[in-house]
């Protein structure tokens, strides 16, 4: 069997999907997107296809290496995401060629399901109550939220009271049978972040994540030493070694890789063993598409230090698409009680719908993160 062919699809609302073809008729499907760079990922797949045309697809391990390691430049999220999007459709055709899930060519899978949590609040988590309140009646236990909108360098008692009154309302809201995980997205500065985490503490969420941009390993470190709050850092994180530090450190007790950025299904379980022989659970990020997704269930399987799965398919940027509008028949994974069932299909697991696929990649999108401002018209990390 040979490569012959990889196709990528710019598909709204923000993905890029991609399906590698071969000369058997066996074909895999991958996500190598970046939020908000979807045409430069498009245009990197299609200089990696000169790697891959003509190559087995069953070379997962070496396909991967030669991308990594071919020229001087490595790392970087371009380059992961690139690369992850390619290892999950490898995978996706070797299962399907086999006729048996990804987990099992990996040592089966060590669970049947997985917790999943679901986004609320928008960008600004200024709907947190009325959307908990939704997430619970779709059957969710858990959810995370961006804990506020631009936060200055140091931030006014006032502005530190209303974060904190409006985390305290939503816990009283739904009270202490679900679960509330808060993102701070790297927008709190070393000094903010102390403040906020003890703050936050009475309130007892599930985890903190990037409680500080991901370059701040030594501070994530001191800040996991001096609170009771596990954090949770590893989605702008893009190569393994750059866990080393996180591990090494101690800075956090759960990290969260993308699948789609830190080099694929290859990439996450590595990640996900030496996480679990640092005692640090696993919680997959995954904001994206149903594939990525489903990659991400892979992992799930066969890591048994995976404890939470973002299942982001009705997050706020998306609108009206989600998982379900690209998959056969209309129906993503599904969430039970809280829990996604394990796939048991062949390769990813997941039929694409690529009659759709192509209809709304001829739509496309030009998704871009927002710009935000401080009130003193500087930039502000969103």
């Amino acid at each position: 069997m040979k490569i012959t062919a990889l196709r990528t699809f710019v598909v709204p609302p923000r993905w890029l999907f991609l399906k590698i073809e071969t000369d058997e008729g066996v074909s895999g499907w991958g996500e190598p997107v970046l939020e908000g760079h979807a045409e430069t990922l498009a245009a990197k797949i299609g200089e990696y296809a000169t790697f891959l045309v003509g190559r087995d697809p069953a070379r997962i391990g070496d396909i991967w290496q030669t991308l990594y390691r071919n020229g001087c430049y490595r790392d970087g999220p371009v380059l992961m995401s690139a690369i992850s999007g390619i290892d999950m459709a490898l995978w996706d055709i070797q299962g399907k060629v086999l006729d048996r899930p990804v987990h099992a060519l990996l040592g089966g899978r060590v669970r049947d399901r997985i917790r999943t949590y679901t986004w609320i609040g928008g960008d600004t988590a200024d709907t947190l109550i009325e959307d908990a309140h939704r997430a619970r009646a779709d059957g969710y236990a858990a959810a995370k939220f961006n804990v506020a909108g631009a936060l200055p360098m140091i931030a006014s008692h006032a502005e530190v009271d209303a974060i904190v009154g409006r985390i305290g309302a939503l816990r009283d809201a739904v009270g202490p049978g679900f679960d509330l995980a808060v993102d701070f997205h790297g927008r709190a500065s070393v000094a903010m972040a102390k403040v906020l985490l003890k703050e936050l503490e009475p309130l007892r969420p599930i985890f903190v994540e990037d409680p500080v941009l991901p370059g701040q390993i030594a501070a994530m470190a001191d800040l996991a030493r001096n609170t009771s709050i596990p954090l949770a850092c590893g989605e702008r994180l893009h190569a393994m070694a750059a866990f080393r530090e996180v591990f090494e450190r101690r800075a956090a007790g759960i990290v969260n890789p993308d699948t789609a950025h830190v080099g694929g299904i290859t990439a996450m379980v590595r990640i996900g063993a030496w996480a679990e022989a640092c005692d640090v659970a696993l919680a997959p990020h995954c904001p994206l598409g149903p594939i990525a997704f489903a990659a991400c269930l892979q992992v799930d399987a066969v890591c048994h230090n995976a404890v939470l799965q973002e299942h982001a398919s009705s997050i706020h940027y998306n609108g009206d698409i989600g998982h379900g509008t690209y998959v056969a028949g209309g129906a993503g994974a599904a969430q039970r009680d809280g829990f996604v069932a394990i796939p048991d299909g062949a390769g990813l697991g997941v039929e694409v719908d690529e009659t759709t696929v192509v209809e709304k990649a001829a739509e496309g999108h030009a998704w871009r993160a927002p710009v935000w401002r401080h009130a003193d018209s500087s930039i502000a990390e969103w």
